[in-house]
């Protein structure tokens, strides 16, 4: 299981981010580098942990504002791989967050209007180069009307559609440290789907949680609160926890 760093981006400076009420995000506070600017706080992860993937919520993209272009080749590891969540729509948005660095597009069940426009996008740049983001908030689905309301519902569709990766997201579960809401889905889903890549996050409290996360067999765990809290028991990118997947 691979560790992946999270940065959310807002107002192009790197906030905290906290049970996805996102008017109250402030710039992060963090026990690895005196600043939020987005390049400074991932070369501190970087350099303090050893982690080479990142995920970038870009929520001025996400929020209509225009997506941060400009920022994301900068924050590219070499050896590392790059995703990014800009709240894309089309095929062409997809595209062009390719062409400006990602490595992989999140798409997003909060952004994306129907599940023929993910049909769409994964006919568009490949099924390799897109995660679904089946996002949450309270164990309720995030997409609007013309989405299945039922998240299990919603997994077996966008793996009908071609998916290979799919993270499980509660917004609710993000920055409290509660442990991870989204362990008996991702139990469904795994069931479901036992090659897909799964990945999830939010609510990381101890090194049982990722134990946990791993004997489920989940590929990946978002991970930002613990990281900028220096949590002891988070491993190193030298770790089992830090290789990317085979």
């Amino acid at each position: 299981m691979r560790i992946i760093p999270v940065l959310d981006v807002l107002h192009s400076v790197v906030v905290r981010g906290v049970a996805g009420d996102r008017d109250q995000y402030r710039p992060v506070q963090s026990a690895l580098v005196d600043s939020a600017e987005p390049v400074a706080v991932a070369a501190a992860i970087r350099a303090a942990y050893g982690f080479r993937d990142l995920y970038v919520a870009d929520l001025d993209g996400i929020q209509g504002r225009g997506a941060n272009r400009a920022l994301y080749r900068s924050l590219k590891s070499p050896d590392g791989e790059l995703l990014i969540d800009a709240g894309v729509k089309t095929p062409a948005e997809a595209l062009s967050i390719l062409a400006a660095g990602a490595d992989r597009v999140i798409v997003g069940l909060e952004s994306c209007p129907h599940p023929d426009r993910l049909s769409e996008i994964l006919q568009a740049v490949g099924p390799e180069r897109v995660t679904f983001s089946l996002d949450l908030q309270g164990g309720h689905s995030l997409g609007n009307a013309d989405w299945p309301c039922d998240p299990l519902t919603i997994a077996r569709e966008v793996i009908v559609r071609g998916v290979q990766s799919l993270i499980v997201l509660d917004l609710s579960g993000v920055g409290v440290a509660q442990g991870i809401p989204t362990l008996p889905l991702c139990r469904q889903i795994r069931t479901l789907a036992p090659t897909l890549e799964l990945i999830t996050g939010g609510g990381l409290r101890s090194a049982e949680d990722l134990a946990e996360l791993d004997q489920l067999g989940i590929d990946g765990v978002l991970v930002a609160s613990a990281l900028h809290q220096r949590a002891g028991w988070l491993p190193t990118g030298e770790d089992s926890a830090g290789e990317r997947p085979a």
